[in-house]
């Protein structure tokens, strides 16, 4: 049964490529399946870092792009204000020191206090 299966699980849509070999869909008088029917399905969060942190981070890393590292405080908040970036953003990385250099998100999310992956794969 896994092997038959695994198409669905693994990508969310059929696996088949001919439409008659589906299973057939619930009925009307069926309740729909589903993958968690008690718990609402989130993605994995690697250790050391919370849900929210992972979130900000993301966001962040959205904002600011990969090619402004590695750079200091006013660097980080100009580009922030040029992408339009939440206020709290802003205001979180403004209260960092000037002197300091980020060299990448990760640098940035652990003195923003978000946490730090403790392995990586």
């Amino acid at each position: 049964m896994a092997r038959e299966t695994e198409g669905l699980v693994r990508s969310g849509h059929s696996g088949r490529t001919e439409e008659w070999r589906d299973p057939e869909p619930a009925g009307e008088d069926q309740p729909e399946a589903d993958r968690a029917p008690n718990a609402t399905l989130t993605g994995g969060v690697p250790e050391g870092i919370t849900p929210a942190g992972v979130e900000e981070r993301s966001e962040l890393a959205a904002h600011l792009g990969k090619e402004i590292y590695p750079a200091y405080r006013d660097a980080l908040v100009d580009r922030l204000v040029e992408t339009n970036a939440p206020g709290r953003l802003v205001t979180a990385v403004r209260d960092l020191p000037p002197d300091a250099e980020y060299q990448n998100a990760g640098e940035l999310a652990e003195a923003l206090g978000l946490g730090h992956e403790s392995h990586r794969f």
